[in-house]
């Protein structure tokens, strides 16, 4: 099988799916956007417990100031329309002390960003993914909210549902 070198982390990937695309955004965001390989996760491990049903999950690329998640990246090797729900509603259920601000999809060339509590659309294109610097900004104003309750599962549900339709793409949970 191929493999690449992830940019972020060093470590050989299989090049599968939208991996050429993620490797585009993660350098898109280190060389362009200001941020630290420090505050990217790639394959960001995520566990849902979904009305007693245990779902595992990666989610391709987490950005986070002083630890803080705060954006979630979706990669994707076309039709970025059909992925945005997803990563709208991973935002929104992903860390359980708060909704993440911005949610966004991306096929290395172009990016969809959404707010990631509201779901309305940002604005497309890269230039629309937060700097880092804004990033900062963003939560030293801003406050984080987290999801209702009665909504977690609904979106938690939503979000598996789009998850398991992904192909061509490689898991490193159980």
């Amino acid at each position: 099988m191929d493999t690449l070198c992830d940019y972020v982390t060093g470590r050989e990937v299989p090049n599968v799916g939208a991996e050429e695309n993620r490797q585009f955004v993660e350098k898109y965001l280190v060389n362009t956007r200001g941020y630290p390989k420090e505050a990217i996760a790639v394959d960001y491990p995520l566990v849902l417990n979904l009305d007693g049903e245990v779902y595992e999950t990666e989610l391709d690329l987490v950005l986070s100031v002083d630890g803080l998640p705060l954006v979630l990246i979706k990669c994707a090797a076309a039709s970025l329309d059909s992925r945005v729900r997803e990563a709208v509603a991973a935002a929104r259920i992903m860390v359980p002390s708060h909704q993440l601000p911005f949610a966004a999809v991306s096929d290395g060339v172009t990016a969809l960003v959404h707010d990631g509590i509201t779901g309305k659309k940002i604005g497309e294109g890269l230039s629309f993914l937060p700097s880092f610097d804004d990033l900062i900004s963003w939560k030293n104003t801003r406050t984080l909210t987290p999801l209702s309750e009665d909504r977690k599962l609904r979106q938690g549900l939503v979000f598996r549902t789009y998850d398991t339709l992904n192909v061509n793409v490689q898991r490193h949970v159980g």
